[in-house]
């Protein structure tokens, strides 16, 4: 396997309590032959259609078999690696990330299987300004506080024409103060071990000075409904 030159984990190995259907919520249609998968996985497609080398790492249990035959359609567009969530690890979302860390090389970019971004080209922007500060999220302006206490919560602001996270917290149970929040990731290889503490509360986040590149909607399909 040649070395890639960007690294996307995809972690799969939720449960989707609240999505309440009998298959993976990241299989929901959205139209023909479309699923949030498909919508989630485009700006991934855009980083390889933009010349880069992708390496996509699915972290997945046993129950998510059904996605993992889905993604066969991608073999042929990515490098697809699959990871069993490491059991032995404490936590959700940020013990699946480390669960993909050993396997990333590269840049890596954090591409949530339930999360749909429209913004052409946001992941490949935000994989090059991680140049500038190590880190940089794709965020959409939300002032739901419903909507902030269920997603990763940002403060942002602009200064000097760029838009920089000035405070992070993951799903805050007060979220006042926070006015964005984010969809996607992308980090440098040397930071990236500091990847899984953007989903833990207890640690401090790392994405306060990333680069915040903003976007027109981001979904989050955490119910049928979405």
């Amino acid at each position: 396997m040649t070395t890639p030159d960007v690294s996307v984990v995809l972690p799969c190995a939720g449960f989707g309590s609240r999505f309440g259907a009998p298959y993976s919520k990241e299989l929901h249609c959205l139209a023909p032959g479309v699923t949030v998968l498909d919508r989630s996985l485009e700006p991934a497609v855009e980083l390889v259609e933009s010349g880069l080398t992708v390496r996509l790492i699915v972290v997945f249990r046993t129950h998510k078999l059904d996605t993992v035959s889905y993604l066969e359609r991608y073999a042929g567009k990515f490098q697809i690696v699959f990871v069993y969530q490491d059991e032995s690890l404490e936590g959700g979302l940020d013990a699946a990330i480390r669960s993909a860390l050993p396997l990333t090389e590269g840049p890596v970019a954090l591409v949530l299987p339930d999360i749909v971004v429209t913004g052409a080209g946001s992941l490949v922007t935000a994989v090059e300004r991680t140049k500038e500060t190590g880190w940089s999220v794709v965020a959409v302006e939300e002032r739901d506080p419903g909507v902030l206490r269920q997603m990763g919560a940002l403060t942002v602001g602009e200064e000097d024409g760029a838009v920089t996270v000035r405070a992070a917290a993951e799903k805050p149970a007060d979220p006042a103060g926070f006015n964005a929040c984010w969809g996607m990731i992308a980090v440098t290889e040397e930071e990236a071990h500091r990847l899984p503490d953007v989903a833990r509360r207890e640690a401090d986040s790392p994405l306060a000075g990333a680069v915040a590149l903003m976007v027109e909607s981001i979904v989050n399909y955490n119910t049928v409904t979405g």
